[in-house]
């Protein structure tokens, strides 16, 4: 597709792209609804010398106050295929669909493998970049290959599951793939009439062993509601990145170091979970409230939400100083009073 014929607008407001509201305008942006578009508007940015950002659902990003000097590229991209293969079935997905529409629409087709990721707003293509998950799933475990725009070569190539290096929140999209490579798709392997995945004690104490799909969705969607962790216009608690810090991973000797710190803050028992092999998860959340940032906290115009302190809100006129203000004095505590650092979740465009 030719660079001159794209549709290119100009001071973009992105603010309302985001599920935070938060961010100044975009000097270009492109809706693109094919992959030639992407391709073309990212051409067209290299040669005017210019930055590029792709945007998704904005559901996981925190924009500058400034906005970006360059292009702003909105993966719009829409499709899907349905392919029968032995006892399962694959799922093809352009990177533009919506993923909790995709969600509903595989437990309408009582197919198994993502009906606890129900609820997660944003775009298809941005779920194996984060690796998402919740409530006993992740992307991982059903994500058979993803197909990229590699910027190195301007090629497009398919990535299988392992060449992902999926691990908890993180991926090689994250790592050493960072800025180079473009999600255009996705395929998934679901199991049609499969049984539900009930693992975690929220969906435990609330479902019997026989649950069906469509139950498990309903009762993911209610535990998140309950947190304002689905995205709802009329719920100020729900103006945000999400979780905004990922649960800490700890080694033997850091989790050892934290431990020992308990006490003097009469302190003992804590959530904790495995990590992987010699490691131990711990719960931000709790980290968070016993350092002293509570629910409802209010920093300026930002604040934590009042369900949930993982989640940093725009009260209404919040802005990113604000917000990464608020992000630094969280982790400062965290760190002053139990060693750990939280590293946040959400992309931060600076």
């Amino acid at each position: 597709m030719a660079t001159d014929n794209l549709p290119i607008q100009t001071q973009i407001p992105l603010a309302p792209k985001t599920t935070i509201g938060i961010g100044g305008p975009a000097r270009y942006y492109l809706e693109a609804t094919t992959e030639e578009m992407v391709t073309a508007g990212i051409q067209w940015a290299a040669k005017k010398n210019l930055p590029f950002f792709l945007l998704g659902g904005g559901s996981n990003l925190l924009l500058a106050d400034e906005g970006f000097p360059g292009l702003v590229i909105a993966l719009c991209m829409r499709g899907r295929k349905e392919t029968h293969t032995g006892d399962h079935v694959i799922l093809d997905i352009a990177a533009g669909e919506d993923w909790d529409d995709l969600v509903a629409f595989t437990v309408a087709r009582n197919l198994a493998g993502i009906e606890c990721l129900s609820g997660i707003p944003g775009k298809a293509g941005a779920a194996p970049i984060q690796n998402i998950g919740a409530y006993g799933q992740e992307i991982a475990d059903t994500l058979v290959d993803v197909r990229v725009l590699d910027l190195t070569s301007m090629e497009t190539q398919v990535l299988t599951r392992r060449a992902c290096r999926f691990g908890y929140r993180d991926s090689l999209f994250k790592q050493e793939g960072k800025g180079r490579y473009v999600v255009l798709s996705l395929r998934l392997q679901l199991t049609p009439d499969g049984k539900p995945t009930i693992r975690y004690p929220d969906l435990e104490r609330r479902l019997g062993p026989d649950a069906s799909l469509a139950e498990v969705r309903e009762t993911v969607l209610a535990v998140r509601r309950g947190k304002s962790m689905v995205a709802d216009p009329t719920d100020p608690n729900a103006r945000s990145c999400g979780s905004f810090f990922t649960n800490p991973i700890l080694d033997a000797s850091a989790y050892a170091a934290f431990k020992a710190r308990l006490p003097q803050f009469g302190l003992s028992e804590h959530p904790n979970y495995p990590g992987g092999p010699g490691k131990t998860k711990l719960s931000a959340a709790w980290l968070i409230e016993r350092s002293g940032f509570g629910k409802g906290l209010v920093y300026k115009g930002v604040g934590l939400s009042q369900k949930h302190c993982l989640a940093l809100i725009n009260r209404g006129q919040g802005t990113a100083t604000e917000a990464l203000e608020l992000v630094a004095r969280i982790q400062k505590g965290v760190m002053e009073r139990f060693g750990v650092q939280l590293e946040p979740e959400p992309v931060i465009l600076k």
